[in-house]
């Protein structure tokens, strides 16, 4: 969808997908698309998942189960930071 739709601002990934993790496929887009915000979803919440995520070139983080109002402070603020 990324690679046909240049409208899109923001991704939520899932870093377990199963096919392609979310490593990966933040790599594939970003190639395409170095704007593109992109947040992490995951379980993981361990020490040292949040810098292995940021630094892999991820935009943001959100630890599962998702938060709705923590879900659209992420999205406002990585917004609002592309502007």
């Amino acid at each position: 969808m990324v690679f046909n739709d240049p409208d899109i601002d923001i991704i939520l990934m899932d870093i377990q997908l199963p096919v392609m993790d979310g490593y990966a496929a933040l790599i594939k887009i970003k190639e395409l698309r170095k704007d593109i915000i992109v947040i992490a979803q995951t379980a993981y919440g361990l020490l040292g998942d949040k810098e292995k995520i940021l630094n892999s070139g991820f935009d943001d983080y959100v630890i599962k189960p998702i938060l709705s109002q923590n879900l659209i402070e992420k999205l406002v603020t990585n917004l609002l930071k592309k502007k």
